[in-house]
């Protein structure tokens, strides 16, 4: 079992730690790949934690689970536009038609649009970036703020925790409901937040690329 993450500068740390802990209790002996252009310079999520990547994108050749984080607009906005360096947008234009299951949470979501992956499938992503998914025509949106959404082997969350729903759901799709719900009482995953929710859909997109 080998899954990739890609992350790249501004990215959003707990769409990245969620699933990679997740994860590594479902899968112990997973190659689990933080992957980047370069293993060399450290990653800087969106509130200034560091970390270094594992992996090259170039090292990579196939995954079973293709996981991309959101980040920060201002990072996402040259990605999705093509601008050089290409590196993450030309990974995911190879290693994504392949991969087993291809999955984001959060302002990922609009990545793997802009990569043409999502084309023809149902999808969601962070509630405030809704209207930004709808931009691209061949992407279905599904109705409210569901936590994730399956089609086929396409799995699209919600914004930054919902990557802690998303990827028990994938850990219960492939490895079944008693090691999802161990990961679930391993991790003690039962959220009790102290407000419901108030979410509403804006009236267009918060950033342009």
């Amino acid at each position: 079992m080998i899954i990739g993450i890609p992350v790249y500068q501004k990215v959003d740390l707990l769409d990245v730690t969620a699933p990679h802990e997740v994860f590594k209790w479902a899968w112990p002996d997973a190659e689990l790949r933080l992957l980047a252009a370069s293993t060399d310079k450290p990653i800087e999520t969106r509130d200034g934690f560091r970390f270094l990547a594992t992996h090259c994108f170039g090292d990579t050749k196939e995954l079973d689970i293709l996981w991309v984080p959101g980040g920060d607009p201002k990072a996402l906005a040259p990605i999705m536009r093509g601008e050089k360096p290409r590196d993450l947008l030309d990974f995911l234009l190879r290693i994504g038609p392949s991969a087993g299951w291809v999955c984001s949470v959060c302002e990922g979501a609009l990545l793997l649009a802009a990569a043409g992956l999502l084309d023809g499938y149902q999808a969601t992503t962070h509630w405030a970036f809704i209207p930004c998914l709808k931009e691209f025509e061949k992407i279905s949106i599904v109705d409210g703020f569901p936590r994730f959404q399956r089609d086929r082997n396409r799995l699209t969350g919600g914004g930054i925790s919902s990557g802690l729903d998303e990827s028990l759901h994938l850990v219960r799709l492939l490895k079944g409901d008693d090691v999802a719900r161990e990961v679930q009482r391993t991790i003690q995953y039962y959220p009790e937040p102290p407000f419901p929710n108030d979410l509403k859909v804006p009236a267009s997109c918060p950033f342009s690329w």
